[in-house]
């Protein structure tokens, strides 16, 4: 794989109409510097918006995936990232004069095309690879969807579908290589549809551009001339429509035996690309679709912006260990006698924090609670796992070095058992809900497995030159 970023070696262009809001439009990629990575721009639109092609902004996954920044949207992005990625391009700026890429031929390969036509230019930049090292997994029981993400030093995907149709049947494909593989086996395969979803989507509005040069309709249920004329008729198309013989609407002919399925993996490809990393891992899914690939990029993007946070606090690997005291410190304002937190131990961003506090006899409260009988103050003990839920706080906080974190209220606290020098306090804070710059936080503290106190916290996120006198 690729050690260093790349960007194109010049601007290309590419004009046509959008699958489902049948618009016209032009659409340009351009050379990008490193690190920036991939956006769209809506050069139709005054100040040229842009909007990172990232999972964050997805806005709309019914029939293909949507990116958007309030009002400002790009439609069916999925193809365009699909060939970005295959050809391992980091940064590149992708300007569109319209609501929805050109659907082309219903694959990726004239967006590859193109790409291979501006060249390629190696930046100095080495790729942030996301190195997948634990599993990762997406289930949907209901629509039988299974996505899996194992630990590997290459890129793989493997996908099957199973529409339990006839002219379909079960399928499987996939990738190994991309650098072999991608632009011949995989950016020729067309997108599908069945019959029987083609009305619905008319009726939905979509497929406005939409025809059979640019989509491979499946067969799946029995249906009259005169309803194929009346169908021909609300989805605009100027040939004639008829029942193929191989199962394929107009005997449509297949560019592989497993097309279908080779589609479904540039679409999860694509989708993929929104984690904003190149990955490192291989990939197993069955039955994808644009709802379940986004839902697992979150998954995986999640990780990532977990993973560069550690890198960013932690310089040195520590078994079990995701920030030592070093790291704490640059994290939070707390220093001696009150910083209560050692390390942390676990880290789920958004989610969950486990931090470890080590009472010893030095600890200076001890001193005057109580001499004779040393008891770690209560109030401390709620600051020890109070400190821990500021280290939660960090994704939340563009940049935690410039804030401060106020309690403003605890609930529900209870003390179950003294905590003594010598104990090992694990503190646990889960996130309940955040809301703009106020965060409530659920708390634990154990000793040998005991709870020893909890509590519920209210605070406030406020900015360090703003601090109370």
């Amino acid at each position: 794989m690729l050690e260093l970023q790349r960007t194109i070696a010049k601007e290309v262009s590419i004009n046509g109409h959008g699958l489902h809001t049948g618009t016209p439009c032009k659409l340009t990629f351009k050379p990008a510097p490193d690190n920036y990575g991939i956006r769209f721009i809506r050069t139709d639109l005054a100040d040229l918006p842009e909007i990172p092609a990232l999972v964050d902004f997805v806005v709309d996954i019914s029939r293909g995936t949507t990116l958007g920044i309030g009002d400002i949207k790009v439609h069916t992005v999925e193809h365009v990232l699909a060939a970005i990625v295959g050809l391992q391009i980091d940064n590149i700026k992708v300007e569109i004069n319209g609501i929805e890429p050109p659907v082309t031929d219903g694959s990726t390969k004239l967006y590859v095309d193109k790409l291979l036509e501006a060249g390629f230019k190696v930046q100095e930049t080495p790729k942030d690879y996301l190195i997948i090292d634990e599993v990762i997994r997406y289930q949907n029981e209901a629509e039988q969807v299974d996505m899996v993400a194992l630990p590997l030093d290459s890129y793989r995907l493997t996908v099957m579908v199973d529409y339990q149709n006839p002219a379909l049947g079960s399928q499987h494909t996939g990738l190994f290589d991309l650098e072999s593989e991608f632009v011949k086996e995989f950016a020729p395969a067309r997108t599908f549809c069945f019959l029987s979803e083609v009305e619905a989507l008319a009726n939905q509005g979509l497929i406005k551009g939409g025809n059979l040069d640019n989509a491979v309709v499946i067969v799946d249920r029995e249906v009259s001339s005169e309803q194929l004329k009346e169908l021909q008729t609300k989805i605009g198309l100027k040939d004639e429509i008829r029942i193929g013989k191989n199962g394929f609407l107009n005997d449509k002919t297949l560019r592989y035996k497993n097309e279908p399925a080779r589609h479904k993996l540039l679409d999860m490809l694509g989708d993929l690309a929104l984690i904003g990393a190149p990955l490192k891992t291989q990939i197993l899914a069955a039955r994808p679709g644009h709802k379940a690939n986004v839902e697992f990029a979150k998954s995986i993007r999640k990780l990532y912006q977990q993973k560069k946070l550690v890198k960013k606090y932690q310089h040195l690997k520590k078994e079990g260990v995701v920030f030592d005291v070093n790291a704490i410190k640059k994290i939070l304002p707390h220093r001696y006698p009150f910083l209560l937190v050692d390390k942390i131990i676990h880290l789920e961003l958004d989610k969950k924090v486990i931090g470890v506090k080590s009472v010893t006899a030095n600890e200076p409260f001890f001193q005057g609670h109580f001499p004779g009988q040393p008891i770690m103050p209560g109030v401390l003990i709620l600051e020890a796992m109070g400190q821990t839920g500021g280290i939660l706080l960090m994704n939340t906080i563009p940049d935690p070095t410039k804030k401060l974190v106020f309690f403003m209220g605890m609930n529900n606290v209870k003390f179950r058992k003294p905590v003594v020098p010598g104990d090992q306090l694990i503190l646990e804070v889960e996130f309940v809900s955040v809301k703009s710059r106020y965060v409530v936080m659920k708390a634990a503290a154990y000793v040998d497995n005991n709870l020893v106190a909890q509590g519920d916290f209210t605070a406030a996120i406020v900015d360090r030159e703003n601090q109370p006198d």
